[in-house]
């Protein structure tokens, strides 16, 4: 299954890249902006909150000694009064309690911001206590002291039993918190952008070398050994395109020594086989000559020359089939197409190697059949199948042509070879179309070169079809070739050798 092309370029480096940068970026701005917030915060509240409390003792202090001791109510009321015109923002709300007693410097005000546990606070540890209290989206601090009989306050003065408590809005504080927020915002935008953009810029500069070293390895794959990277920097990508220009030119030796070392090989058996001939020929005549007489010889030498026609026949047909590969790898190989009736071919193959007999066919109608292809070749890839499996299987030995139409190839021929035997062993199927491969089982010392499949292979390849083994779930072997049907007049398609289209 292909994975989409869009799914493909969101997993890529770049986009990768870009979003852990984003991540960093988003992740240092977003803590740095609560530090900052809060630090800012604190630092704001504080100080509101220790110049209202500088303020309100010094108020406290400054109005006590002017009223009498113990104060009655309307004391309590014109204290409370005094006290809370002592606010800079005139906006205090002061409770003064005394026992029982207690007076606000705004007629009914219930001073809910006051809890219980802090009036208990002040009472029992004789010290000044604040606290931020919100209430309905709003933010107040609450201030209570006791006033002592020292005048001056101080924790280890005895009580008066006095108690003085404020209330002041906040909301100019909460302004600048606001507008902190609202600056912390502004700037993270721009600081996001510019982490997006040195994302790019980073991911351009680390993508570059990858991509130069894609495109090397790609070349690399296409057979050209002498691609090189250019080497920039000292960094961990430098490294790399090193270790690519170090491996690719010990590729390219080894490649170079393997194809002089290859060249050599077809060349050595080229000539053998070209040198074999002559000599072949000469003991060909001799062994003619030989078994026209063997009938007047007694039995042994009849024998030993029964052996030795028989081996040189042996012999000629394996320096033929050399000579076949060695034009298939020295790329020499042609096709010399025909519009012949196929399933006459196939009976003219059988019938000039007296098969017909012994294999059963499954053939169309004279005529019905018709396609361009080299007869010769196509008389040596049904020969080789039919030989192998008369010689390697057991009967029956059943051949079938039939015409098959792809939507994607156009019509075809295919050739189906069968037989009854055991079938190909699983560790061999892999192989059967190696050149000199021999199972131990069936083939160590067999009649055939170990050259007929891979020739039949090449021959197939020339007319631009395939083959392939497989097992029969009945049992035997089943070889299939399927070879492409051109109309006539068509032209055959350019191709090689097998070892260079392979290189």
């Amino acid at each position: 299954m292909r994975v989409p092309r869009v799914l493909r370029a969101l997993s890529g480096l770049r986009v990768r890249l870009v979003v852990a940068f984003t991540l960093v970026a988003v992740v240092a701005t977003v803590t740095t902006g609560a530090l900052t917030f809060r630090e800012a915060r604190t630092g704001v509240l504080q100080q509101s909150q220790d110049t209202v409390i500088e303020d309100f003792r010094h108020r406290v202090n400054t109005l006590v000694p002017n009223y009498r001791f113990p104060p009655d109510e309307s004391g309590l009321q014109s204290f409370a009064n005094d006290v809370s015109r002592g606010g800079r923002s005139q906006n205090w709300r002061v409770l003064a309690a005394y026992r029982d007693a207690s007076a606000t410097s705004r007629p009914g005000d219930s001073f809910r911001e006051l809890s219980q546990a802090m009036r208990e606070s002040v009472r029992t540890r004789r010290a000044t206590v604040f606290q931020r209290v919100t209430r309905d989206g709003h933010s107040s601090l609450v201030v209570g002291m006791p006033v002592t009989f020292a005048g001056q306050y101080g924790t280890q003065r005895r009580a008066s039993g006095l108690e003085v408590y404020l209330t002041v809005p906040q909301r100019e504080e909460q302004g600048y918190v606001d507008a902190l927020v609202a600056a912390i915002e502004r700037a993270t935008v721009p600081a996001l952008a510019l982490a997006v953009l040195m994302a790019l810029l980073a991911a351009r500069g680390v993508l570059r070398p990858v991509r130069a070293l894609r495109r090397a390895t790609r070349s690399i794959a296409e057979g050209r050994l002498d691609t090189r990277l250019a080497v920039q920097g000292s960094d961990e990508l430098a490294d790399l395109s090193r270790t690519f220009n170090e491996t690719a030119a010990a590729l390219e030796g080894s490649v170079a020594e393997l194809r002089r070392m290859e060249a050599g090989a077809r060349r050595f058996a080229a000539d053998v086989s070209h040198e074999l001939r002559t000599p072949l020929a000469a003991m060909s005549a001799v062994t003619d000559v030989l078994d026209e007489d063997a009938a007047g010889l007694d039995d042994d030498t009849a024998m030993a020359v029964r052996l030795i026609s028989e081996e040189t026949t042996k012999l000629a047909g394996l320096v033929d089939d050399l000579m076949e590969v060695s034009r298939f790898d020295a790329g020499a190989a042609a096709l010399h197409l025909d519009d012949i009736d196929l399933a006459e071919s196939v009976r003219r193959t059988l019938a000039s190697r007296g098969w017909l007999d012994t294999v059963r066919t499954s053939l169309p109608e004279p005529g019905a059949l018709r396609g361009r292809v080299d007869p010769r070749r196509l008389d040596v890839i049904v020969a080789n199948l039919v030989a192998n499996a008369l010689r390697h299987g057991a009967p029956p030995v059943r051949l079938r042509l039939r015409a098959e139409d792809d939507p994607h190839a156009g019509r075809r021929a295919v050739v189906e070879v069968s037989d009854g035997g055991d079938g190909i062993p699983d560790g061999v199927l892999p192989h059967v179309f190696d050149r000199f491969y021999k199972s131990d089982s069936a083939r160590t010392r067999s009649e055939g070169s170990g050259l007929g499949l891979a020739i039949t292979t090449e021959n197939v390849r020339l007319h631009g079809g395939t083959v392939r083994a497989a097992n029969h779930p009945d049992g035997g072997a089943v070889f299939t070739v399927v070879l492409p049907l051109r109309p006539d007049g068509a032209k055959a398609p350019v191709r090689r050798a097998a070892k260079e289209e392979q290189a």
